[in-house]
């Protein structure tokens, strides 16, 4: 005779034993500022109507489904799926399994589109980095400049039957990529990104340069491909320091006083990569998820705001 089925809430409380995913969604739900972000969309967020009719999702749960989409990689139908099988992660998003609805993939979706239609996931991006500010976490000292690869799908075999007509080829090394970049500046104390643009992938690094700077940087760090020697003369005569690794002459070698100097550049400009392994291997975001740069970019300032706060949970924590 099978065993009767005991409430989901008492057997979930009965539980010994704390998953890694349960211990990572309860750090992020207290680092993450929800009042503050709240109140950024809630303006742009659709209130139920005066002749009733089906009430809109409460707001928070639909944040916290989108964050949780951008954690664990997952599409609009996969968000939906996964709700219904996750209990951890049905908590996180306030729902109870019976009693509350669960949003199904067009609700989802929606929700997506709108922050997208009205640029939130920008806004909310500067609003994570000010709320580290306000936590004493710095955003004004020296910036680490680079860029990385996102990759998109280059098979033909889909509804338009062509490859996205916004992502291009690039080479890099002995390897050819399809797909787009993401270029970030990085603030050399804490390793948090301060700023982010995106491009196709052939658009060249050092193209993308001012909008990476907040400006009031002390000191600049970043490697080959940025070298300029316009751009050092202006930095230097400001009397910063400028981090740009030394290049070896056409058809010459290093001279052995640039090569150390690089060595001390590298060990700095090292933190640059951190947000990028956050939101690529932690996030598993390695291929853009949608058609066109203007959705891929929309998506990458919300994984570079909740990758910030995942690089600073101990010290928001503690």
């Amino acid at each position: 005779m099978p065993k009767q089925p005991a409430f989901p809430g008492l057997r979930y409380a009965m539980k010994k034993k704390v998953t890694r995913r349960e211990q990572f969604l309860a750090e992020m739900d207290a680092v993450v500022p929800w009042g503050r972000l709240l109140a950024l969309i809630a303006p742009y967020y659709p209130k139920a109507g005066p002749k009733g009719g089906r009430p809109p999702m409460p707001l928070e749960t639909m944040l916290r489904v989108y964050f949780l989409q951008n954690w664990y990689a997952l599409s609009d139908p996969m968000a939906e799926e996964t709700l219904y099988d996750s209990e951890a992660m049905r908590r996180f998003a306030g729902i109870e399994l019976g009693d509350d609805r669960i949003p199904d993939e067009t609700t989802i979706l929606n929700f997506r589109h709108l922050l997208e239609r009205h640029g939130l996931t920008e806004a909310l991006f500067t609003e994570v980095n000010a709320h580290l500010a306000d936590k004493g976490i710095s955003l004004r000292s020296g910036t680490l400049i680079d860029a990385t690869i996102i990759d998109a799908p280059s098979s033909t075999k889909n509804k338009a039957g062509a490859r996205d007509p916004e992502m291009s080829s690039t080479k890099k090394g002995n390897e050819w990529y399809f797909g787009m970049k993401a270029h970030i500046g990085v603030d050399a104390d804490s390793g948090v990104a301060h700023s982010l643009d995106t491009t196709t992938a052939r658009v060249h690094d050092s193209q993308v340069w001012d909008a990476l700077l907040h400006g009031d940087e002390d000191s600049v760090w970043a490697d080959k491909g940025y070298v300029s020697a316009e751009r050092e003369a202006g930095f230097r005569r400001a009397g910063k320091i400028w981090g740009v690794m030394r290049k070896a002459p056409k058809a010459g070698e290093l001279h052995p006083l640039d090569a150390r100097i690089n060595r001390i550049i590298a060990s700095v400009r090292a933190k640059v990569e951190h947000p990028f392994r956050v939101i690529k291997r932690q996030f598993g975001h390695v291929k853009t998820r949608y058609r066109g740069l203007a959705k891929n970019r929309a998506q990458l300032f919300t994984l570079f705001a909740l990758g910030n706060l995942f690089l600073m949970r101990r010290k928001l924590l503690a």
